[in-house]
C-alpha cells in the first residue's frame, strides 16, 4: 500500500530525514513514533505530498508519488495536529468544505459529508458553529474532514491530544473501527495509545528509521531484566533468604511495609525466566505467606526509551561523510551494473555469432548432401 525507498529530505546541510526505508501494507494500523525533531511530521509530509523528497521514491498504492501527486492525493486523508478548523462554519458546512476541496463530485458530496458526520458521531452538532464546541467534538470535526470521500489511506497527526479521558476512549474507539475500510497511520507522544491502537510500530530517531515490530515484540526485546512484586506476611524476616536458595534472582529491595504489618519487596530477575512457582515454594518452606504477587510488564514507552536513549548525535560533518561514502558506493554499484551489461552484450554477440557460423555451416553441409545424392 506504502512504500518508502531510500528517502533522503535534506535542507541545506541539515538531513531532516536520511535513507529511510518501510512497508505499510493495507488495512494496517501503523504507529508512527519519534522525539521531538525526529523526522516524523516532515516524513508524514512527504507522504502526502506536501514536501518533495530530496531523493529516493514514495510509491503509493503502485503509484509514484513524485509522477501523479494529484493521484496520491485523492488517496490520503490527512488530520493536522492542532485542530485547524474555520470557525465561521458550521461543523457540516465545514465537512462540505473539505469534500469541495477534495473534488468529490456534486451527486456524491452530499452522501459522502452524511457518511463522515455519522462514522464520526456529529449528527446532534452538525448545524453548530465549530468554534462552538468542546476539544473532544473539534477533533471529531477534523478527522470527519480527513475520512469524507472515503479515501484508502488515513494520516492521523496527534489525533487524541488535549482530550479528557472519556474523549480519548472514544477516538481511540473511532480509530480502532476504521481498520475496515483504511490503513492509518498515526502519530502520537502517548505511547500506551499507539499500544492499544496500532498492529505494528515504527520508531524514528535524528532522521533515521531505528525499529519496525509490534508493540509487542519491541517490548519483548528490549526487556533486559524481569520484575516481579510480591506482598508478604514475614513475622520472622525471612523473606531475603530466597535469594540464596533462587539462583536467577537478581536483586531484592524492599518496597514498601504496610499497616497491617506486610511487606511489598520487588524482585529482579532475568527476561526470560519465570521464578514465581519458585516464590511460592520457598515461601512456603520458609513459614511466609505470599499474599499477592505480580509480574511488572514491560511497557512500549519503555521499549521507547531503551532502543532511542543511546543513540549518537553525529556532527555535519560526519553526516556529510556518511552521505559522501553513499553517493560513492552508489556510483560503484552503477559502474559494476554498467560493466555486467556490457559483458551481458559482448557474451550475447558471441553468441550470436556462434549461432550464425553453426547456421551457416549447417547450411553448407546440407547442400554438400545434395549435391552427392546427385
Amino acid at each position: 500500500m506504502i512504500e518508502v525507498k531510500n528517502v533522503t529530505k535534506r535542507y541545506g546541510k541539515f538531513y531532516a530525514v536520511r535513507n529511510i526505508n518501510f512497508e505499510i501494507k493495507e488495512g494496517e494500523i501503523v504507529g508512527f513514533l519519534g522525539r521531538n525533531g525526529a523526522g516524523k511530521s516532515t516524513t508524514m509530509n512527504m507522504i502526502t505530498g506536501f514536501i518533495e523528497p530530496t531523493e529516493g521514491e514514495i510509491i503509493v498504492d503502485g503509484i509514484d508519488i513524485d509522477r501523479k501527486p494529484k493521484k496520491v492525493k485523492k488517496l490520503i486523508g490527512y488530520m493536522p495536529e492542532g485542530v485547524p478548523l474555520y470557525y465561521d462554519l458550521t461543523v457540516k458546512e465545514f465537512i462540505n468544505y473539505m469534500a469541495d476541496l477534495k473534488l468529490i463530485k456534486h451527486k456524491e458530496k452530499k452522501a459522502a459529508v452524511e457518511k463522515a458526520i455519522a462514522e464520526t458521531g456529529l449528527e446532534k452538532v452538525q448545524n453548530k458553529l465549530t468554534k462552538n464546541l468542546s476539544r473532544g467534538f473539534k477533533q471529531r470535526v477534523s478527522l470527519a474532514g480527513a475520512i469524507v470521500g472515503n479515501p484508502k489511506i488515513l494520516i492521523l497527526d496527534e489525533p487524541t491530544v488535549g482530550l479528557d479521558p472519556k474523549q480519548v476512549i472514544e477516538i481511540r474507539e473511532l480509530i480502532k473501527s476504521f481498520r475496515k475500510n483504511h490503513t492509518v497511520i498515526l502519530s502520537s507522544h502517548i505511547l500506551s495509545e499507539v499500544s492499544q491502537i496500532c498492529e505494528k510500530v515504527i520508531i524514528i530517531d535524528k532522521g533515521e528509521i531505528v525499529a519496525i515490530d509490534t508493540p509487542e515484540n519491541l517490548e519483548k526485546d528490549t526487556e533486559e531484566t524481569q520484575k516481579i512484586e510480591v506482598n508478604v506476611e514475614d513475622t520472622n524476616n525471612k523473606f531475603l533468604d530466597i535469594k540464596t536458595a533462587i539462583n536467577s534472582i537478581k536483586d531484592i529491595k524492599l518496597l514498601e511495609t504496610k499497616t497491617d504489618g506486610s511487606k511489598v519487596y520487588e524482585i529482579e530477575t532475568g527476561a526470560e525466566v519465570d521464578i514465581r512457582k519458585d516464590i511460592f515454594s520457598e515461601c512456603t518452606k520458609l513459614g511466609i505467606a505470599v499474599l499477592e504477587l505480580k509480574k511488572q510488564e514491560s511497557s512500549l514507552e519503555d521499549a521507547f526509551i531503551k532502543i532511542v536513549q543511546d543513540r549518537p548525535e553525529y556532527s555535519e560533518k560526519e553526516i556529510a561523510k556518511m552521505q559522501y561514502d553513499k553517493e560513492i558506493e552508489e556510483l560503484r554499484q552503477e559502474e559494476a551494473e554498467k560493466k555486467e551489461r556490457k559483458e551481458f552484450k559482448k557474451q550475447a554477440k558471441k553468441e550470436e555469432k556462434a549461432r550464425k557460423k553453426a547456421s551457416k555451416a549447417e547450411k553448407k553441409d546440407l547442400k554438400s548432401e545434395k549435391g552427392g545424392d546427385k
